[in-house]
């Protein structure tokens, strides 16, 4: 999925209920952190891959939802520099995971927006995220801050057809932009 070039300049923001806050990553939250990430099933997340985010991170570029009253790491997001070949200068807002003791209450969209905002103040052009077809929570998520599919292999279009299918959309309702449209950005 994408952050399209005609929301370049807008910011998306989530309001965040009352008992959470929205905060960044500080030292002392490394066990929490890996916890919330398997918790989400993200089973192999570690020492090892928490160290290469907290490592490549933009400044200020891992998020976390808090319950205030315990207080809790109950969801996460993060950005950072992550250039590919079809993204040569491309940020990836990723590594989203949320505790299902607190779903409904948009938390995952609210470090979405954070990680996502950041990467647009932080001046990123091409904003990326990655996904398994089957996380449809996280999808819809996604697609309700603003995130459009990219269809850049020959069966994308059909994939996402089922899945938009499965979310109760028909494609054109989570909007979408060819691999082509991207060359040049």
């Amino acid at each position: 999925m994408v952050w399209p070039k005609d929301r370049l300049k807008g910011r998306p923001e989530r309001p965040v209920p009352e008992g959470y806050q929205l905060r960044y990553f500080r030292e002392g939250d490394e066990d929490a952190y890996i916890q919330v990430m398997r918790m989400a099933g993200f089973t192999s997340w570690g020492s090892e891959s928490l160290n290469s985010v907290l490592k490549n991170a933009i400044p200020d570029g891992v998020f976390f939802v808090e319950e205030t009253a315990t207080p809790k790491i109950v969801a996460t997001a993060m950005c950072w520099h992550r250039p590919t070949a079809t993204f040569p200068d491309g940020y990836e807002m990723g590594w989203v995971a949320a505790d299902s003791a607190h779903s409904g209450k948009g938390l995952g969209r609210i470090v979405t927006a954070a990680a996502t905002r950041a990467l647009l103040e932080h001046g990123a052009r091409q904003i990326y995220l990655l996904t398994d077809d089957f996380r449809l929570p996280g999808i819809k998520s996604y697609l309700s801050v603003g995130y459009v599919p990219l269809f850049h292999e020959p069966d994308m279009r059909e994939r996402w057809q089922k899945v938009c299918s499965e979310l109760g959309l028909r494609v054109d309702d989570c909007g979408g932009v060819d691999i082509k449209s991207l060359e040049g950005s």
